[in-house]
Order: C-alpha cells, then structure tokens, then sequence
C-alpha cells in the first residue's frame, strides 16, 4: 500500500472513530496518522490494482452476513455444549489445508476462525491451518477441512484472489 493510500486510510478511520469534524480533531487525525504513516508504511500489505474491482466489495459485503450466520450459529453451539449437564466436548487440534494463496486471504480467513466461537488458528504453516476445535465431528481432513475452511473459504477466494 502506497504511503498516500495509507495515510488517507487512516485519517479517514480516524474521522470514522470520532465522529467530530472540527478543526483540533481534523489536525490531530492528520498528525497521527503522517507519524503512523511515516513510521510504519514499509510494514504496510502490498496492494495490488485488484482492490478497485467493484464486485469484490459486493462480496466482501455478503461475506460479512454470512460471518454474522456462523458467529450466531457458533454462540448457541458453545452454549449448548458449556449448558449442557455432560458437557459434551471433543476438543483437539485439526490441520487443514487452505486452496487461499494470498497472504491477506490466509489473515482472513485465521482471523475469521479464531472469532467464531469453539474454534481458534493455532498457526498457519504454508497452506495448513492448526485449529483447535472444541468439538471435533470427524477424523477425516475432507470433511473437518469443509466444516471449518469451506463456509469462509470461498467467499474470501472471491475477495481476495
């Protein structure tokens, strides 16, 4: 991401975060994100021409409903399981492989694992995913690997690739 993108991105999180447009905010925004900018604009995500393709936001869009799905089917799974007078939990770690091959792509999709309920990236080594499940369904990596990777997969595939 170009020092200019990143800097006009910021600023206007910092304009969305605040929610005042008066002159002390708009010069406080401006200098922290310049020093932010000036700092740590190497460490930035290469961006390529990509993220002008309109039809990326619509499903980015719907990406963020069908999260929305998962995280509420997740929280009343996890409460079932933690109400429930046997607790019925088979936790353990699974590894499965991601068809992502961007790095922003991978990011993703780890961090929409670890923010839904009952699961959480350990680590990511190539294209493995080391989750940690609380209740394993399957030994078979095909059909663990789809439970977890696949309702996210493809639609940050559409996003990011």
């Amino acid at each position: 991401m170009s020092p200019i993108i990143l800097f006009i991105f910021l600023f206007v999180v910092w304009l969305l975060l605040t929610l005042k447009v008066t002159v002390i905010n708009i010069a406080v925004g401006v200098v922290a994100s310049l020093v932010v900018t000036l700092f740590f604009s190497r460490y930035s995500l290469k961006v390529k021409a990509r993220i002008f393709h309109v039809h990326r936001y619509f499903w980015a869009l719907l990406y963020c409903f069908i999260f929305l799905w998962e995280c509420i089917k997740a929280n009343f799974d996890v409460a079932y399981r933690v109400l429930h007078p046997a607790l019925p939990v088979k936790p353990g770690i699974v590894r499965a492989k991601s068809n992502l091959t961007t790095d922003i792509g991978k990011i993703f999709l780890a961090n929409s694992i670890t923010m839904t309920p009952g699961t959480i990236t350990v680590d990511i080594i190539d294209d493995y995913f080391y989750i940690h499940w609380i209740f394993v369904r399957s030994k078979d990596p095909e059909i663990y690997t789809h439970q977890i990777l696949g309702r996210f997969e493809k639609y940050l595939k559409r996003i990011f690739e």
